[in-house]
């Protein structure tokens, strides 16, 4: 029978081997226990915001406007599911509001198919945050909802377009020419 047994040099390099295992096995697994896995903390992967409000679920919801006290149009979607419609208001500064109808069962999609979900004003300048009271029925929640402007392509169609005044007549001097000729003499 032959002695298997382990000289210390071999019991040495054997423990800097299993050490050597040990520090690499903690260095490949020690990201997952340190960082939080993104894969279980939902986002919104979007620029509009998600929220929910009873049977109305909000999507990708934001709203365009050329500055702060101008005219804002929310986009985004609003689903229902509920068997019995709907009506999302949307109410925010300085009174400005808009109702947004969904059918049971179904979506609504705030784009250039439907009508502009207007509000009067966008409440803060474009790139911040703007409070919005949501409401349907009993419920109501307020959420943030981010205010872009035209500069990205994909939201220039949904600028609210101003009324643009009509321009007025100018007076215009009703002395003749000799009249004026007559004056400077």
């Amino acid at each position: 029978m032959r002695n298997t047994a382990m000289n210390p040099v071999q019991r040495g390099k054997l423990a800097i081997a299993a050490a050597a295992i040990g520090v690499g096995l903690l260095s490949v697994t020690g990201c997952g226990f340190v960082n939080a896995q993104q894969t279980t903390h939902q986002y919104s992967a979007s620029d509009g915001i998600k929220a929910d409000l009873g049977s109305l679920q909000l999507r990708n919801i934001l709203i365009v406007a050329s500055g702060e006290n101008e005219p804002g149009r929310v986009i985004g979607a609003v689903f229902n599911t509920s068997s019995t419609d709907a009506t999302l208001t949307m109410s925010g500064a300085n009174g400005a509001q808009t109702e947004i109808p969904v059918k049971a069962n179904s979506e609504t999609y705030l784009n250039d198919t439907t009508d502009a979900a207007i509000l009067s004003t966008a409440g803060v300048i474009p790139g911040g945050l703007t409070p919005i009271t949501i409401r349907s029925g009993s419920d109501s929640a307020t959420v943030n909802v981010p205010v872009v402007d035209g500069t990205l392509p994909e939201y220039a169609k949904y600028l609210p377009s101003t009324p643009t005044p009509t321009p007025t007549s100018t007076s215009t001097s009703s002395a003749t020419p000799t009249e004026s000729a007559a004056a400077g003499h």
